[in-house]
């Protein structure tokens, strides 16, 4: 005999008490908490395209609206718990129509739509606001770091490389450095943006709908700058998520490692960046330390954000091209936390930034024993005794081991051993005076004969500090506009709402 169909005698009630209380209960209290302002302009403008389209008569229409404002009114989300009598936020908001209108009225705003499509319009409005607010604290950040550049451009420092002393330059050209990256990390910013804002409403499903719906009205409506063309991509391609949390992954992998700068800058054997006291937190029982721990808190509140943006994109590795609840509710309040982790960064740096000042003398002491203007020793030689860069290089190399190995510095004690380097390589003395090695080999002239483009001289900096500032004019224009086009959309769907009450 063969077994009973169990769907004929399941008499289980609808949810299950684990399910609500593992997935059903975050999921709802994850709407209410995010996307309450989501859900009802998606109402609004939904109800106001089916009304200008004639799908559905005015006269209702009206009754609906009514019906959502006095659920605006009467249900406050905060105080809203979780019971299980619904699925989820959606239909918390169906059943409260359907106890003012009736089934048959309530139910007529769901017309051509689907949770697929108003999910994914949610998400995107909730990332179009976020970005907007990162975007504008980026801003900020790089504000201060151009100012910041143009006060230190002739602040001489010692730059690094693979953790030792290399040249001499100014903590303005190397300030210069990060906010080109920045400006790129802003320009990844804006091209996710303008991958969210793409409407997906209208979609319903997967395939659209055979109701003459007007899915360009609905985006302008919402804000958005148009629909999303392809029906299927806008409930399958999530790429509105992985370029947001690409944008931010790699922003602040790059931060990361200036931050990681300022903190080896600040050692007691570098010392090169001083730390204000305001900025500083001292020891409960060591009274000399002063511990610019704001630095280690940016380094791990970067890579906390770095880590939560990585795990978004991980959490969509490998998922199927369709709808599906991987990218979805929680995996989006997940990534919610990246963002309020690299806000705190953002505006944590940007202080830090403006306050933090350059150690002269400590920048004096490590250029003087560690000989790093040696370079122009080697590139001088080529030019004013016509040596082979190579015979120079040798020369300037002899020169520096002979300093360093006395403890001395190049310009007090260099020039002996360079004459004897230079006698030794070539047969001859040296054309250069004592004065005119002294110059050679100190870092003001290091730094001032580089000025090539993209150079440490004052003319390149100054070149490129005038590029920077045009191009943050450029981004706050970009922000002004996004700003005043959703205002417009804003003020158009509460007029054209407010307007089809009127027809009651």
């Amino acid at each position: 005999m063969a077994d009973k169909d169990p769907r004929l005698s399941d008499t289980s009630k609808f949810p299950d008490p684990v399910y609500k209380e593992t997935v059903l209960r975050p999921l709802f209290d994850g709407a209410r908490n995010h996307h309450v302002d989501g859900f009802r302009r998606i109402d609004r403008s939904h109800l106001v395209m089916l009304a200008e389209t004639g799908i559905l008569d005015r006269a209702i229409s009206a009754r609906i609206a009514e019906a959502l404002v006095a659920i605006d009114k009467e249900v406050d989300p905060a105080t809203l718990v979780y019971t299980g009598e619904v699925e989820d936020f959606f239909f918390l908001i169906e059943k409260e129509l359907k106890a003012r209108l009736g089934v048959d009225i309530a139910g007529r705003l769901h017309t051509a739509r689907s949770r697929n499509d108003i999910d994914h319009t949610l998400f995107k409005i909730g990332l179009k606001e976020k970005i907007d607010v990162l975007m504008s604290k980026a801003r900020t950040l790089l504000t201060a770091m151009i100012d910041a550049a143009d006060r230190q451009k002739s602040t001489l420092i010692v730059a690094y490389t693979h953790g030792q002393p290399a040249q001499p330059t100014t903590f303005g050209h190397y300030l210069s450095a990060a906010i080109e990256v920045l400006i790129r990390d802003i320009e990844r910013f804006s091209d996710a943006r303008r991958i969210v804002d793409l409407s997906p409403m209208g979609a319903a499903a997967i395939t659209t709908s055979g109701f003459p719906i007007d899915r360009a009205r609905v985006a302008q409506l919402l804000g958005f700058s148009a629909p999303l063309r392809n029906s299927y991509s806008c409930i399958a391609a999530v790429d509105y998520t992985t370029s947001t949390y690409s944008a931010i992954e790699l922003m602040f992998l790059h931060l990361g490692r200036l931050i990681q700068d300022f903190q080896f800058w600040t050692s007691f054997e570098v010392g090169q960046i001083y730390v204000p006291n305001a900025l500083v937190q001292i020891s409960s029982i060591m009274p000399q330390k002063r511990n610019p721990v704001p630095i280690e808190h940016l380094r791990h509140l970067a890579s906390q954000t770095f880590g939560r943006a990585r795990t978004v994109l991980d959490v969509m590795h490998n998922t199927p091209f369709t709808d599906m609840n991987d990218s979805e509710g929680e995996t989006q309040g997940m990534g919610y936390e990246a963002f309020a982790s690299a806000a705190r960064v953002l505006d944590l740096l940007a202080a830090l930034i403006a306050q933090i000042s350059i150690d002269p003398e400590r920048v004096d002491q490590n250029i003087r024993r560690s000989c790093i203007t040696i370079t122009e020793l080697a590139d001088s030689l080529v030019r004013i005794e016509g040596l082979s860069f190579r015979e120079a290089h040798e020369i300037a190399a002899a020169t520096a081991k002979s300093v360093v190995a006395a403890k001395g510095s190049l310009v007090d004690d260099g020039y002996a051993p360079f004459t004897e380097a230079f006698k030794h390589s070539t047969g001859r003395n040296p054309s250069l005076s004592l004065g005119k090695f002294e110059e050679i080999v100190s870092p003001e002239h290091f730094v001032a004969v580089r000025s090539r483009f993209g150079g440490p001289a004052p003319e390149p900096m100054q070149a490129a500090l005038t590029a920077y500032r045009e191009r943050l004019s450029s981004f706050d224009t970009e922000a002004k506009q996004i700003e005043r086009n959703e205002a417009a959309a804003a003020a158009e769907l509460e007029d054209k709402f407010a307007a089809l009450m009127g027809d009651r």
